[in-house]
This record gives structure tokens, sequence and C-alpha cells, in this order.
């Protein structure tokens, strides 16, 4: 009979919530789809915190309430678009955009970061997480959905920077994924 038992590496998404570095009581925002990822989010977060989600379509706004009911956890989860966030000003420590901002087109990226930038509380950050580039034939088709001109004006990095994000940085790139970060 083992005294200790190992824990076997962690989940797919244990580096997803590394990078957030989330603590108990934190409040967590995330733009995009990914039901799974939030419910993550809002299991660091634990009671004591809140974990809100924001995606522009009701299927979506659907599946990511049953991944968090599934997973046990409080997520608020509105239908809006990313351009117009329904909450107030400096109200979240973190906000996680996973697969969203290379996917919109310039005036909507602008927008939706300067929302992203208001719902923050000084100091705050925002981590994105998207595909890694790519190189040779991976490279046209995991190009398909971006911008054309985000990865060559720089994409993540930039597009914070230009948005008044400071201390922007590439924090790790790993299997195939970026995480970039901004601080308000």
């Amino acid at each position: 009979m083992a005294l200790f038992k190992l824990k076997k590496s962690g989940g797919p998404r244990d580096l997803d919530l590394s990078m957030a570095g989330l603590k108990l009581g934190s409040r967590v925002l995330q733009l995009g789809n990914d039901g799974e990822l939030i419910a993550v989010l809002a299991g660091a977060v634990g009671i004591s915190g809140e974990a809100c989600s924001v995606t522009t379509d009701e299927t979506a706004a659907a599946r990511i309430g049953r991944a968090a009911a599934g997973a046990g956890v409080l997520v608020d989860v509105r239908v809006a678009p990313f351009g117009a966030l329904p909450y107030d000003s400096d109200a979240f420590d973190v906000a996680v955009l996973a697969d969203v901002i290379g996917g919109l087109h310039i005036n909507e990226r602008v927008v939706c970061l300067q929302q992203v930038l208001r719902v923050l509380r000084p100091g705050g950050r925002c981590l994105v997480i998207e595909r890694a580039a790519r190189g040779g034939l991976g490279a046209v088709f995991s190009e398909r959905s971006l911008d054309p001109g985000y990865r060559a004006g720089g994409g993540a990095v930039a597009a914070l920077g230009a948005e008044g994000f400071r201390a922007v940085r590439v924090l790790a790139e790993h299997g195939g994924r970026s995480f970039i970060e901004g601080t308000k």
C-alpha cells in the first residue's frame, strides 16, 4: 500500500491557468467561446472571486453555461459584442482573450482592446492566448481565419501596445500556442 500518490502531470488547461496567474478572490473576464477555459478559470478564483464570460452568440453562451455547470462553478455568461462590454470600468483583475483578437478586423480589434482596457482595474492584466505563427504549409492553413494584416503588423504584441497596454510581452510559446500579456 502506497502512503503517497504522485499526481500525474496536469490537465490540458494547466498552462492556461498558470499563465493567467489567478488567485482566490480575483475577478476574471474571458472573451470568446471557450467554455472549458472559463470553467477552469472560475475554479481558480473560487466562490470569493467572480468569473464572467462574454461571447457574441447565444449558442456559444449555452455551451459555456453547460461547461461551467458540468465543472460545478459559477460563471456569469453574457452575449454582447466585444466592442461594447456590459461591465463597469475597473471591474476585473484579469481579462483572458483566447483566440479572439486575431480573427477580428482591425477596427473591431481596436474597439475590443479599448473595452478590455476600460474594464480592467489599474494594474490589471490582459492575457491573449492564440495559435503561434507557423511556417511552411502549416502557415497556409492556420492563418486562414486571421485578419491578413494582423501577424504582419506585429500580432497581439503590437495590438496591445497600440491600445495603451503597458509592459506587453510574450510570456511563452508552447504546444502551438502563444501567451501574450499586457497590463493596464
